[in-house]
């Protein structure tokens, strides 16, 4: 069929379905003789599926694949650092890619690539000649590259979210139509080509310039016009470099080709070349629907992994499948409900989310639970939707159409506690805990969150949508628009079952989908070890400790509130005097006003409000001066936060069923691995005031129990000497010496025996205050003393110790050239401003300091707390609180001393036997009737 008017192009991005198959199917990848498959796998799913959905009146007449053919090209020697900065071709896909080349020619489809060339050249000759013969185009890609090609005929397809790019969207995206959009990317440029347009514009901006100059050449002709002067100047400056980056960016319609769109004609494919081929493969469950669709019997291959081993090499379906309503079902009964168990047991994994009525675990009830066990496909189980749910003040009766929950998890717990079936999940913890309180013990686990944490700590957020958006390139639907907001927001067993289907059953493929993507990274990405010992295993110690909880005395509290409500008024009485005349001390406005334009402090600085500055460093400054004002007005907001934060709002805390305060972990919400503690927060009460040590009198311990405290002594500092191999302070450590004093009498040369308090008081702000990158000034702050004898006191540790510095300038080098550090247990804290400059950078040099020190602690208290359960098996004692480097314990009062031993010789030897630290880890111990006597 010759190609001309009435003909359909199809142009298929082949790359881009090799890296997606890639990066997003499970690491079942290999065939039996060890050949890494997966890629080859998901490309042949993607390209079946391609070809089962083009079928019928508007298929396509003709179609090709187009592939990158080596990594050097033209666009290389025009400029040698294009694509500088992609990383290498991952080991295992290598031997993949001429295997993707035999799949697309097994099909009988056309395989294309040319030397010299780029995919995008020859989709973009392709699309002009079969344009010029009066043909239409289709590129199924998302490059915005080749978005420069839509119009006329010619549009594009996002096979990922079934969605059509046509001239609006490129109009959207661009803020420029297709014809223009060459221009805005020789000005935006390009991170991930290396292209580098014009530094300090963007899409937006590059977007105005060539709607009110017309194109690119008539801005920078007219670019002395432009009335931003930065703007201005780097048009001018570098008119060059932009033109050159448009040369990169601009597709070469004119690559040479010999052959003709004639050739490109649909074909059926040859079922024995086909299935040849996929049985060479070892595709098995692909074959026999290939063979079902040609209507022939599938090929004989033999069985590769015998009873007992690793499944199939094969992955299942592919994972650019769009988000469709269509594939999510709504179960309704335990006929259907059973079906999905079954197939959640055949695949041995499901990914499974849980709604309900509240965040807080202890106190909401089950309302739905959504299953997936392969993307595109999910369901909802709804459980307790009320009547009325478009109705605030609705009806309480149950909707029609839903299980009873009893019914539905009665069927699902056997498959929830099933060791061989894996439940995935995003946040499992949260949904662990829900099904703990209705009797399922759900194991094993795994959890799409805790994976971007061990891939991505320090780079992003890991929250299921930002996942989404940044991953599956998929914008979930919001729970705003289900719940509202504000007053009149509702809770969702008010939803809509219809509603409620469409947003849960979404939820559990996208986690499915990001299982299928992440898993196989871990591995790759040399994280596995990080996520396996100290990340998924810690989920059920944190839910167990979570749901525990800790006791605390309500009439405790109100006494406190009452006391620093007394003090307050004290100090507010106080600070009017020394101001002479009343105001609000809460007010940072009025503060500003009194302390610089009627006292006339120095050291005032206004800003964009007109408002003086009085956050805490500027009152700490103007204390250290002798200042009372700025100093009571701290004492002030000191105890206006411990009242607001703790003494009150503890109590509303108080769950009325447990008469104990639960805490959520986060294990995720620190890039260097520490625990956040939340809803509320046990981990920052204060202990360096009076105050804030008493607020742990409120947290008590049952009646004939004892809270116990286990905490690392200086493990920072330890970990520091080991790995900055600083030999005197190691030698210390193992002698059991006071470091701080140590530390004194070696900086300020003064014996032991003569050390006073003041002397050691500063040795140990600088021993800490050096893991933190501390500057003369901020030690200053911290002692009260002139900056320049600060500054004094941190260069003569370094002429002391000079292990730390050079300790501190390797791991700022290794930040800068990997793009991350790493603590002694393999955990990866990404640093992407390390390279940054400005007044960022001395932060990011500080954190990327720190971060394996503080990093190492925590996975050494991690380790522990894993260990934990099984060592204390058998003790009347329970693990409740974890507040960095310390453990908090509720015992029985008989078995303190044994639960003291066991529990210090667990955290003492938690490092080994992975790593053996050359100083001890040593562990105080404390017990009283509450937390403050304990510690």
């Amino acid at each position: 069929m010759a190609f001309g008017k009435g003909c359909h192009l199809h142009l298929i991005d082949g790359s881009a379905f090799i890296f997606r198959a890639f990066h997003a199917l499970p690491p079942l990848t290999r065939k039996s003789d060890g050949l890494p498959i997966g890629a080859v796998a998901g490309f042949c799913n993607m390209i079946f599926k391609y070809v089962e959905d083009n079928k019928g009146p508007d298929a396509p007449t003709h179609v090709a694949v187009i592939f990158d053919k080596g990594s050097h090209t033209f666009r290389n020697d025009l400029y040698d650092l294009y694509k500088a900065n992609r990383e290498d071709m991952p080991e295992d896909l290598r031997p993949q890619i001429p295997l993707t080349r035999e799949a697309t020619r097994a099909f009988n489809i056309a395989c294309i690539e040319k030397e010299g060339y780029e995919a995008d050249d020859i989709i973009a000759t392709l699309t002009v000649q079969a344009r010029d013969a009066g043909g239409r185009v289709t590129i199924i890609s998302s490059d915005k590259d080749l978005m420069q090609l839509v119009g006329g005929g010619v549009e594009m397809l996002d096979a990922m979210k079934n969605k059509r790019i046509g001239v609006e969207e490129v109009a959207e995206k661009f803020g420029v139509g297709p014809d223009r959009v060459v221009d805005v990317q020789a000005l935006a440029g390009d991170s991930v080509d290396n292209i580098p347009g014009a530094p300090g514009i963007g899409i937006k901006t590059a977007a105005l310039l060539i709607n009110e100059y017309g194109d690119l050449d008539s801005l920078l002709a007219r670019a002395e016009e432009v009335k931003q002067p930065k703007r201005r100047q780097t048009l001018i400056e570098k008119a060059d470099q932009i033109r050159l980056s448009r040369q990169l960016v601009q597709l070469d319609a004119q690559t040479p080709l010999d052959f003709t769109l004639d050739a490109l004609e649909v074909q059926e494919p040859d079922p024995d070349a086909l299935l040849g081929f996929l049985g060479q493969m070892e595709f098995r469950t692909l074959s026999k629907r290939v063979a079902e669709n040609l209507g022939v019997a599938p090929p004989a291959i033999p069985d590769t992994n015998p009873a007992g081993a690793n499944p199939s090499a094969e992955p299942d379906a592919p994972e650019n499948l769009p988000f469709v309503p269509e594939g999510y079902e709504c179960v309704r009964d335990a006929a259907a409900l059973g079906l999905w168990i079954e197939r959640a047991n055949a695949r041995g994994w499901v990914a499974v989310d849980t709604e309900t009525t509240s965040l807080d675990e202890m106190r909401a009830d089950l309302v739905g639970i959504s299953l997936s066990v392969e993307p595109g496909q999910a369901c909802y189980i709804p459980l307790g939707h009320r009547d009325g749910s478009d109705d605030l003040f609705g009806s309480d009766n149950l909707a029609e159409g839903q299980m009873p929950l009893n019914a539905a998890l009665d069927l699902l717990k056997p498959l929830l506690e099933d060791p061989a079936v894996m439940k995935i999940g995003q946040n499992m913890k949260y949904d662990a805990k829900i099904f703990a309180r209705y009797g399922i013990q759900v194991a094993p686990i795994d959890d799409t969150m805790l994976m971007s944490y061990a891939l991505n700590s320090g780079l992003h957020g890991h929250g299921m949508d930002a996942l989404s958006e940044r991953y599956l390139d998929h914008v979930p639907i919001p729970i705003k628009s289900l719940l509202g907001s504000g007053k009149s927001a509702i809770t969702f067993d008010r939803v809509p079952i219809g509603d409620a289907v469409k947003y849960a059953a979404e939820d559990a493929d996208i986690t499915l989908r990001l299982s299928q993507l992440f898993k196989p990274q871990l591995h790759q990405r040399r994280v596995t070890t990080v996520y396996e010992t100290l990340e998924r295993p810690l989920v059920p110690v944190l839910a167990e400790m979570e749901m525990a909880g800790i006791k605390v005395d309500r009439d405790t509290l109100s006494r406190m509130s009452n006391a620093f409500a007394q003090k307050m008024a004290g100090l507010e009485a106080e600070i009017h005097d020394l101001a002479g005349q009343s105001f609000n001390v809460g007010s940072p406005k009025q503060l500003g006003e009194i302390l610089f334009d009627k006292m006339g402090l120095e050291g005032g600085k206004k800003g964009k409000t007109g408002a003086y500055a009085t956050g805490a460093d500027v009152l700490e400054d103007l204390a250290a001066e002798g200042h009372d004002l700025p100093a009571r007005v701290l004492d002030w907001r000191q105890l206006s936060k411990l009242k607001s934060t703790y003494t009150d709002a503890l109590q509303d805390h108080i769950n009325p069923e447990t008469g104990r305060v639960h805490t959520s972990y986060i294990q995720s919400g620190a890039n260097t691995g520490r625990l956040a503690s939340t809803d509320p927060n046990l981990q920052n009460i204060p202990v360096r005031s009076e105050e804030g040590r008493r607020i742990r009198e409120a947290f008590v311990a049952e009646t004939g129990k004892v809270i116990v405290s286990l905490d690392y002594s200086q493990i920072e500092l330890r970990i520091l000497a080991h790995v900055a191999g600083i030999d005197e302070l190691k030698q210390a450590f193992r002698e059991g010496q006071d470091i701080h004093a140590l530390t004194a009498s070696e900086m300020f040369d003064v014996p032991l025996d003569e050390m006073t308090p003041d002397i050691r008081r500063q040795a140990k702000a600088i021993n800490f205050g050096v893991i933190y990158g501390i500057s003369g000034f901020g030690l200053a702050r911290n002692l009260r003393i002139p900056r320049g004898e600060a500054q004094g006191f941190i260069d003569r540790y370094f002429e002391r110790f000079p292990g730390i510095r050079e300790y501190m300038d390797d791991t700022v080098k290794f930040a800068k050239e990997h793009g991350f550090v790493e603590t002694l247990f393999g955990r990866k804290i990404h640093t992407p401003e390390i390279n940054a400059k400005g007044p960022g950078a001395g932060f990011a040099r500080r954190a990327a300091i720190n971060a394996p020190i503080q990093g190492t602690a925590a996975d050494v208290i991690r380790r522990a707390m894993i260990r934990m359960p099984r060592a204390t098996c058998g003790l009347p004692a329970k693990m409740l609180l974890q507040v960095h480097d310390e453990l908090l314990f509720e015992v029985e009062a008989g078995a303190v001393d044994d639960t003291i031993a066991v529990v210090r010789k667990v955290m003492e030897g938690a490092a080994m036997p992975a790593v053996k630290l050359d100083v001890p880890l040593t562990v105080d111990a404390g017990q009283g009737a509450n937390w403050a006597e304990a510690h």
